[in-house]
This record gives C-alpha cells, sequence and structure tokens, in this order.
C-alpha cells in the first residue's frame, strides 16, 4: 500500500540556509515519527510559498544518509490570499503496512495551526 504523509514548517527568513535547515528539520521529524526507510519512498513533493525563494529546500534531503536515490520535486504552492507565509510543506509517498490512522503528519513551528487536529 502506498500512503501519503503530509508536513509543514515555517521558517523566519529567505535565506538559503533557514530554508534548508527548515526542510531537512521537517523531513527528519516526518521519516523518524513514520520509520521510513528510503528504499520504501515512491516520491516526495516539497511546495513553498511565493516569499520562500532563496534555495530549493529539497537540497535538504541530500543531507541525509542513504536518500540520494530518492525522488523529489519542489514546486509553489497556491498563492491564496491569507494563507500562511514562509511555508515549507512536504508530501511523502511511501510504501507500507501501517493503516491510515497510524500514519503521524507532522507540523511545526507556524505551520502547526495548519491542522490542529492532527
Amino acid at each position: 500500500m502506498i500512503r501519503g504523509i503530509r508536513g509543514a514548517i515555517t521558517v523566519t527568513s529567505n535565506e538559503e540556509s533557514e530554508i534548508i535547515l527548515g526542510a531537512e528539520r521537517l523531513l527528519k521529524e516526518m521519516i523518524a515519527s513514520n520509520e521510513i526507510a528510503p528504499d520504501d519512498v515512491a516520491s516526495i513533493f516539497i511546495s513553498v510559498t511565493d516569499d520562500v525563494d532563496a534555495a530549493f529546500p529539497a537540497k535538504a534531503l541530500r543531507n541525509l544518509d542513504g536518500w540520494t536515490l530518492v525522488p523529489i520535486m519542489c514546486m509553489k504552492e497556491l498563492a491564496v490570499t491569507g494563507s500562511l507565509p514562509m511555508c515549507i510543506r512536504v508530501m511523502i509517498h511511501f510504501n507500507t503496512e501501517k493503516k491510515q490512522d497510524e500514519i503521524r503528519h507532522i507540523y511545526l513551528e507556524g505551520a502547526a495551526g495548519l491542522r490542529p487536529d492532527l
């Protein structure tokens, strides 16, 4: 079964180091919380808001041992009026035996308010 894991984090500035560190922190938490191995991942999508353009957050995944072959794509989030600024969102698609209610979606920093139900 392929399942999706959602996650998001906000960064405090549009600087390369801040973007990479924020994305790396989010990815590490998503991976650890859901016990994901690189070989089980089908793909990862990362979106950013318009105000996050100083770096590709996908670089963060390349900092993790064993993750260099995982397909990853960065894209722009829809620019909806009033949406959360300075936000990086991640969707990981991976093969697992876990049930939908066993998946841990991760929302950090200002993004925690996006899905308080999770």
